[in-house]
């Protein structure tokens, strides 16, 4: 009978102070460039609109927030941008809405979104 043993293993990092800087630098560009937000079921038909769209029921004030600072590094505006309108279009797929726009700016990694409902 054949089979995979795992065994746990554990490695131990030794870092001189003069390297640990640099260390947890080159950890923080690494993470800042991850895409932490990912699209749900159903959020990639919302529509994302610069106005408040005419003709179209409100379905309500959407505020969605992400991290948008690691450690002392500032995450690149237009990732958090996205990451704050694919929240949006999220949780607009669950109050059956199929439109958002911005209400506000992004600010400090939150923003709040109106959404609708448009007869298509």
């Amino acid at each position: 009978m054949a089979g995979i043993v795992v065994f746990r293993q554990e490695v131990v990092v030794i870092v001189s102070r003069s390297c640990k800087g640099a260390l947890i630098g080159a950890l923080v560009l690494a993470t800042g460039a991850c895409t932490w937000v990912h699209m749900a079921p159903g959020a990639s038909a919302v529509k994302v609109l610069t106005a408040a769209p005419s003709g179209c029921e409100k379905r309500g004030d959407i505020t969605v927030s992400v991290t948008s600072k690691v450690a002392l590094y500032d995450r690149n505006a237009l990732r958090v941008r996205e990451e704050l309108e694919t929240l949006a279009r999220n949780e607009a797929a669950g109050i059956d809405a199929d439109t958002v726009n911005p209400i506000d700016q992004p600010a400090n990694g939150n923003q709040t979104f109106a959404a609708w409902k448009c007869k298509r």
